[in-house]
């Protein structure tokens, strides 16, 4: 009798993430069988699966060309054909997959089907690239099994639970009213980070915890008792730091300078906001953090030196929102990975009472503050797929699919 099993998909701009979970005879979330990452840095394409045991059960690398459309098709095409291949001896129960949001007409984890997709189509214009690599991911999986229940698990509803003045923009209220408000990004990972709180922080995690989530996208959210207070990425995955090809926040003035004075359309803005900006139009050089502190261009240093000053100034933000700061934690790609840009930030936040452990960063953490530290600081992974799974579990169990 084959075992069933639950895929979790986490298509982002740089890289797409996979989880195969079993499902016990309770027909709850069990081990992981798989963990996959398709990713793309240099100019190539490397996919990497390990199975539940950490062991690799595949590592290749390809050369792939710069162009994004592209490059983001390829990841989705290899990592289906991967899932289709070799989950063949399991009963695939469902597929949950990370949307970034679904407007004020979708909050929590919702079965796909075709008024999902409608509405995910007509929001396109909130977040053109993020959605459309989540209805991309929904339809390269619907290709590659057909017939198996999708659910879209949303980034934005773990910032329900904020303030209303959190969601709140100074606009006239009739656009608020018509979907204009903060939704907020990377909500999947924050509840992730709130899920894994307890077992280092003990009681320190209920207290008040700035989450950095750095990565090719990057955001920053203040949590007190692991619910969302307030966030640096807002309305659209434009605002808040400047990450890999994206601007961070911009003075709107800007936009009507280019429009009057450069003569820009809406799709040029839309082009060079997305894509031409952040660490990529600072630098002249890459998007991506690795190649960035690897080259020796004073733009390339320039650039790094920007986004820590904005992660600085976007944590005193967020320590003002919570009124105090008890720990700071890393996570995302940077956050995890990149112990010099999380050096810089805490020596930047020497004045909050963060003391950097050295050692401990490099072999990064979980803990790297020191003893002493007035605010500690930790390093901890986030499993987003581990969430999606959890959702699509809850939503399919509702009398949806068969588990024996």
């Amino acid at each position: 009798m084959t075992s069933p099993a639950i895929l979790a998909f986490n298509a982002g701009s740089s890289n797409l993430k996979f989880g195969v979970f079993a499902v016990d005879g309770n027909a709850t979330l069990s081990r992981p069988l798989y963990r996959g990452l398709v990713d793309y840095c240099f100019g190539k394409l490397h996919l990497a699966v390990t199975d539940g045991d950490g062991r690799q059960v595949i590592d290749v690398t390809v050369e792939s060309g710069p162009e994004r459309e592209l490059v983001a098709r390829e990841m989705l095409s290899r990592a289906s054909a991967w899932i289709a291949e070799h989950t063949r001896g399991l009963k695939l129960v469902g597929a949950g997959h990370r949307v970034v949001h679904g407007g004020q007409g979708f909050e929590a984890s919702t079965r796909v089907d075709d008024r999902l997709m409608n509405a995910l189509e007509k929001l396109m214009p909130l977040d053109p690239p993020g959605l459309a690599q989540c209805v991309d991911a929904i339809r390269a999986m619907e290709s590659a099994t057909p017939g198996l229940p999708q659910v879209a698990c949303f980034d934005s509803a773990f910032y329900r639970t904020g303030p209303p003045v959190s969601h709140a923009v100074g606009l006239p209220r009739e656009i608020f009213d018509a979907g204009l408000e903060g939704y907020g990004f990377h909500g999947l990972s924050y509840e992730s980070i709130a899920h894994a709180l307890p077992a280092l922080l003990e009681g320190e995690a209920e207290g008040r915890i700035v989450v950095a989530h750095l990565g090719n996208e990057s955001s920053m959210c203040a949590m007190k008792q692991r619910q969302h207070i307030a966030n640096t990425a807002d309305f659209s995955a434009l605002e808040g730091l400047p990450m890999g090809t994206r601007c961070g926040t911009l003075d709107p003035g800007a936009l009507l300078y280019l429009m009057s004075e450069r003569g820009m359309d809406l799709r040029e803005i839309v082009q060079l906001l997305y894509h031409q900006s952040g660490l990529l139009g600072v630098s002249g050089v890459s998007s991506d953090v690795r190649e960035l502190l690897q080259s020796s261009s004073p733009e390339a240093a320039e650039a790094m030196e920007f986004f820590v000053y904005r992660v600085g100034r976007e944590l005193g933000s967020l320590t003002a929102a919570l009124q105090g700061l008890d720990a700071l934690v890393f996570t995302g790609g940077i956050g995890e990975h990149a112990a010099s840009v999380r050096a810089a930030v805490c020596r930047e936040a020497g004045w909050l009472g963060i003391t950097l452990d050295e050692a401990a960063n490099l072999q990064h953490g979980p803990r790297i503050s020191t003893p002493q530290s007035l605010v500690s600081a930790w390093v901890i992974p986030t499993n987003e797929e581990f969430i999606i799974a959890r959702h699509a579990l809850e939503v399919l169990r509702d009398g949806i699919v068969d588990f024996s």
